[in-house]
Parts: structure tokens; sequence; C-alpha cells
């Protein structure tokens, strides 16, 4: 008896520890364009999606260079786009600091100048992520429009096929020293140089890009 009451003892020790380690994987979806209110009801339309971990968003876009175009914002903010919903996906029990490094060593693999609206965009992104942190992908009508291949560029708007890659006055490019490169927050003026990853248009929370994990 004495050593069952010991055991349990020493579980319930290690619990709020186990709990605080839990959290919910979330897939915030957005709209890219307004015909998504009519075209959604058919399963059909043109989104933006994120995956929110531990109080954070983290979604992919392009630039033109050869490192993370993985970003992260305030959940159901991504700038320029329209919230439209949350799908839990299921929880996980990954402290916040393994959880970073999960996320830096994802970020190697989705470097800016690799997006590519059909093949691997936003929501291939958050699929992978997804299937990592919980075993399943997201629901298939976020992405189905990329899944009917090069017919969608027929479908797109012409405006979502060549300003993936914007000019945002508070990035800039810089490289670190031992050859890598990043893009950080500035107060500079001068835009030659800045990359967006997203479209221009609107307002939202401010985006912080995940440095990559050099392999």
């Amino acid at each position: 008896m004495g050593g069952e009451n010991t055991s349990n003892s020493s579980s319930n020790d290690s619990s709020p520890n186990d709990r605080s380690s839990e959290t919910q994987v979330v897939l915030n979806v957005y709209d890219l364009v307004p015909l998504n209110n009519y075209t959604v009801w058919f399963g059909f339309g043109i989104f933006h999606s994120g995956i929110e971990v531990h109080g954070r968003e983290y979604g992919f876009g392009a630039h033109d260079f050869p490192f993370s175009g993985v970003f992260e914002v305030e959940p159901k903010c991504c700038p320029s786009f329209i919230y439209r919903c949350s799908i839990p996906l299921g929880c996980i029990n990954m402290p916040v600091s393994e959880f970073h490094t999960f996320v830096e060593n994802v970020a190697s693999e989705y470097h800016g100048d690799t997006y590519h609206l059909i093949s691997k965009n936003c929501n291939h992104f958050t699929d992978d992520m997804a299937n990592r942190l919980t075993g399943k992908g997201i629901p298939k009508w976020v992405n189905r429009l990329a899944r009917l291949g090069s017919f969608c560029n027929c479908l797109l708007p012409e405006s979502l096929q060549v300003t993936t890659v914007k000019q945002l006055p508070e990035y800039h490019l810089y490289t670190d020293e031992d050859g890598s490169g990043s893009l950080e927050r500035t107060e500079s003026d001068d835009g030659d140089q800045e990359k967006h990853l997203l479209s221009p248009t609107g307002s939202g929370g401010v985006v912080s890009f995940v440095k990559e994990v050099h392999r």
C-alpha cells in the first residue's frame, strides 16, 4: 500500500509540469479575396492560413532570399488578410523552448525564395506543420485551389500571382557573420532592399521573421 501511495504522489507532482507544456494546435484561415464569400459554399476559395501554437501564429511567405520565409504574428491578426475562422487540430505536450527549436528547424526547409503559389505555398506549410505536430493535416478545402495544379493559374487574379513579394519599410536585409541572412525590423525609411512577405494592402499585426537553424 505504501509503495502504491508513493507512486500516486509522484504522478500528481509531475502533472502540473505536464499541463504547463500542453497547448492547442489551431489553424487560422484568412480570405485573400472577397470572392471567397461566395465560392466557399462550394468548397472552393483562395485562402491564407497560419498555425497557432503557444499563443503565437506561424505562417510562410515569399521573399527573394535563400533563407527562412517563416514568420510569426499575433493570432488571427495576419496583416492584409481577412480573418475567416479557426479550426482546432488537436493538442500537443511540448514546452515553449522545444517548440521554438522545432519551428527554427522547419524554417530551414521553407526559404522565402522557394515559395510557389501552386506547389509550396502557405497552406502547404501549415499542412506540414500540422502533420508533424498532431499526425493529421489541415482540411483539404483550405488548399484545394493549389491541388488543381497548373489549371489554377488561369483562375487566380493576376495580382496574387505577381505581388507575393512587396516592399515593407519596417524590414531590411541583414547578413550575419556566418554568411547567412535574415530580414529584421528597422526604423529606416530606405525601401530599396526591403521585402514584404505579404500583400501590401490593409493593416494588421506586426510580422516577426523566424530565424532558421543552419545545417
